[in-house]
């Protein structure tokens, strides 16, 4: 904790030089995904939090790190109270943390790279409503002091070939350039990395768990694009796949290719590019207009290539699970079988794919209490034997060059109270009610969210999470627009979608639950007045029935649980050895 005194102190001693009175740090890079290379981890090295979401504000006498309902717990821990306030974003939003401690005249700093015009909107109105002031700084002030930041990735870049695309890149480029044409718009400002990946069909490995390579792009109404990343991550064989319509530049040229943009009307996604860029373009006489990222829904709903990719995908890491899960319950309790050694047994069985990349995020690996964090992460300190009777929760995914897999089981050791038994039955209960709907096309998630919450709503209880987020193509494991969530949404679920079903329950300081497969938005083939849609389980592994409380179960519950255990065994069987097929014949018995 004495580095975290240190080096704030040394970034308010950076605020002094240029007499700023604050700085925000965000979780965020200049490409506000959910991921950072080492080199952006600029958060996790001046507070602590490792979360992959979250703020801190610093002024001269205070300082507050700002996290979501996911991260309470984990902030309690990792961040140290005596340097920061510890706030709820809900409960307590930054906005109003700074009309309680900024005074008129101050000055409030950012880095314009790392914010957009829309995350930044409240802040700068807190600071206008108590007359201070929001400006950029000369430069980053933790890249000042950080004197030992890593360097920025190099990964090498590769082609994503048509036999996982589906789709060359000449036809996806010709058809979002149709649509800039039609809406009389010159180039559109690419900065999300997953939107340049699928784009023009190449992979990276800049940052952890997300196989993309960092940099910018634009494309042109004529179809032809700007690609900027650095020169060293791209060989002749990527040169030769994007051909000529597409020029490489260094990252440098960015600001350039901007400024040639003078007159032209310009499209840019307001919410994830830079407002270093946005600010560039006006300055330039651009006439920027925001707009929806157009890569964004095409990339969403997977052609058939890709959704019988994350189907074979899904099927070999079902088969690595139900591997880990005969292991895991043969194994006495003890020191030994704790959650740091559970969950690396666990990726590594993932990691004999041959088509395997990367984890699709940090396994989650909770016992007990640390079953209550949701996005708990084991370390060496933290790491609790698994418990002789009770719950341990696991969360995890791989990367293929197939497909993209996420899956959640919770697992009874020993023997479930009956409250454990309770809770996770109405946690299944709001599973099958989400994955057995069927809805009509225009539906959005939100729409849906209820039912994955009623069971346990009709007992008072609740989670603080969303029901489901998308997931990419061998691309972002949590990937927009679509998702299931209290939170209102604009876009409707649609054929080829890929979403999660994962509702939770958890009790602090006791243990967690969460049940989570992957689905995929099909047209449901019924006799209807409208068009229907319904979800195909993409997750093939067996719930655990020792948690189940069966008298909370109607009988089409049971039918839907075991009809998806009678196709996961059917499915499983064949990529296993014999020991691993017979404990999933019995793990997959009729109820």
């Amino acid at each position: 904790m004495k580095d975290r005194a240190s080096r704030l102190a040394a970034l308010r001693h950076e605020m002094d030089i240029f007499s700023m009175d604050g700085f925000i740090v965000p979780r965020s890079d200049e490409h506000q995904g959910e991921y950072v290379a080492p080199c952006s981890e600029r958060l996790a090295w001046l507070t602590g939090f490792t979360g992959s979401a979250g703020l801190a504000l610093v002024l001269r006498d205070h300082a507050a790190v700002f996290v979501d309902g996911r991260y309470t717990l984990q902030a309690e821990k990792e961040v140290d109270g005596a340097c920061f306030e510890r706030c709820h974003m809900t409960d307590e939003p930054a906005a109003n943390w700074l009309e309680n401690h900024l005074s008129k005249g101050m000055v409030l700093s950012y880095d314009p790279w790392l914010h957009t015009g829309p995350s930044l909107h409240r802040l700068k109105q807190a600071c206008e409503k108590v007359g201070a002031k929001l400006a950029p700084a000369p430069h980053n002030f933790i890249d000042a002091i950080w004197t030992d930041r890593p360097d920025p990735p190099l990964h090498p870049i590769t082609p994503h070939g048509l036999e996982f695309a589906g789709r060359s890149h000449e036809d996806k480029r010709t058809e979002i350039a149709a649509q800039l044409d039609q809406e009389n718009q010159d180039a559109m400002v690419l900065s999300l990395p997953d939107s340049i990946a699928w784009l023009f069909n190449i992979r990276g490995g800049d940052i952890p768990c997300t196989p993309v390579a960092l940099g910018f792009a634009i494309l042109y109404r004529d179809a032809t694009a700007d690609l900027f990343m650095d020169h060293r991550k791209i060989d002749e064989d990527v040169r030769t796949h994007l051909e000529d319509d597409i020029r490489i530049f260094e990252p440098k040229a960015l600001g350039q290719k901007l400024d040639e943009l003078s007159t032209k009307t310009v499209r840019l996604e307001g919410a994830s590019t830079p407002l270093w860029m946005s600010e560039r373009l006006k300055k330039a006489k651009a006439n920027v207009v925001l707009g929806d990222d157009l890569c964004a829904l095409p990339k969403a709903c997977k052609n058939d290539v890709e959704v019988k990719g994350m189907r074979t995908a899904h099927r070999r890491d079902g088969a690595a699970m139900v591997r880990f899960l005969r292991w895991l319950s043969q194994q006495p309790a003890g020191n030994d079988i704790n959650e740091l050694s559970v969950s690396q047994k666990l990726d590594g069985l993932r990691a004999e794919d041959d088509l395997f990349f990367d984890y699709s995020f940090p396994t989650i690996s909770g016992a007990a209490q640390n079953g209550a964090i949701v996005h708990y992460r084991v370390s060496e300190e933290s790491s609790l034997p698994l418990p002789e009777n009770g719950l341990y929760l696991v969360d995890s995914g791989g990367q293929y060059r197939d497909g993209t897999t996420d899956i959640t089981r919770t697992i009874v050791r020993g023997v479930a109270s009956a409250e454990m038994k309770d809770r996770f039955t109405r946690v299944l209960k709001g599973h099958i009610a989400l994955g057995s709907t069927r809805f009509p096309k225009g539906t959005t998630g939100s729409q849906l969210d209820v039912l994955a919450r009623h069971a346990l709503w009709q007992a008072g209880l609740d989670y603080d999470h969303g029901t489901g987020h998308g997931v990419g193509s061998f691309l972002n494991v949590h990937e927009g627009p679509q998702r299931i969530s209290k939170m209102p949404s604009k876009t409707a679920l649609d054929v080829g979608m890929v979403v999660s079903n994962e509702p939770g329950y958890y009790k602090t300081g006791a243990y967690g639950i969460r049940l989570e497969n992957l689905v995929c938005v099909r047209r449901c083939e019924m006799e209807s007045e409208r068009e229907m849609l319904e979800f195909e389980n993409l997750t093939l592994c067996p719930f655990d029935v020792n948690g189940i409380d069966v008298s909370l179960l109607s009988q089409g519950e049971i039918h839907w649980l075991n009809s998806y255990h009678k196709r996961v065994r059917d499915e499983l069987t064949p990529l296993l050895d014999p020991q691993d097929a017979a404990w999933l014949a019995q793990a997959t018995q009729p109820l």
